[in-house]
């Protein structure tokens, strides 16, 4: 096994996800890539397997708890604790035409259980692996589109977006890290929110203008934080993002 630190990405055998794994993989981690399809996050951990990168896939599905405590289980009995948790795995169902006020219900709650309530129960399940790590990293995705600051500014590269579910979904994610890193404080652990810009990814239909590689690029940065890095935040590759 040697001495090379574990980082498990949720939603990792896809665009960011499956690229920080790559870029982290390089590095010299060990990558576990969170799958929802167990053949898909085969088919990812071999593709990163062929650039001598070692790569494995767990099935894990944030919304499922006992895929969760089956993750955990693993990591516990091959590893013995896990360095970097990556909260990457999110989810969209709306269609960027309908208001807050024509919104359902039903797609509201799906999103937050999947980009809030599975990113908590990931997070509240791992952490006590997290804990046996010498220096634990916990970044969680967020998205400018999560920035109150930055919703409210008609200036704002995103003020023509109006996507409640996803967006307060996004907003919920950066008090998650906020209250996770002041519980923590004391600690080594450091947990950071990543915006990794308009990535384009299969979330937005590909419709973002930056690649993989530089949406990953944050994600990276936050997972590798020395001991004197920041905890708390919420940045991009060009710094802090207002909240």
């Amino acid at each position: 096994m040697g001495s090379s630190k574990t980082v498990l990405i949720t939603g990792g055998n896809k665009g960011i996800g499956f690229e920080t794994g790559r870029q982290l993989g390089h590095l010299g981690f060990t990558i576990l890539l969170g799958s929802r399809d167990e053949t898909r996050g085969q088919e990812a951990a071999a593709a990163l397997n062929t650039e001598n990168i070692n790569a494995k896939a767990i099935t894990l599905d944030v919304t499922n708890v006992d895929t969760i405590q089956s993750a955990v289980q693993q990591i516990d009995n091959q590893y013995g604790l896990l360095d970097v948790l990556i909260n990457n795995a999110g989810v969209t169902f709306e269609d960027g035409s309908v208001p807050p006020s024509q919104l359902e219900l039903i797609n509201l709650k799906r999103t937050y259980e999947t980009n809030f309530f599975g990113m908590f129960s990931v997070t509240k399940a791992m952490l006590p692996l997290i804990k046996k790590s010498p220096a634990g990293r916990i970044v969680n995705l967020s998205s400018g589109l999560a920035s109150l600051t930055l919703n409210n500014d008609p200036e704002s590269e995103f003020y023509g977006d109006n996507l409640l579910a996803y967006m307060s979904s996004k907003t919920a994610v950066n008090a998650l890290t906020v209250l996770f890193a002041k519980e923590l404080k004391d600690t080594l652990i450091k947990v950071n929110s990543a915006d990794p810009g308009f990535t384009s990814t299969d979330l937005n239909g590909h419709m973002g203008y930056r690649s993989v590689e530089q949406g990953a690029s944050i994600v990276v940065k936050l997972a590798t934080l020395s001991n004197d890095g920041p905890t708390g935040g919420f940045f991009d590759e060009n710094g802090v993002v207002p909240w």
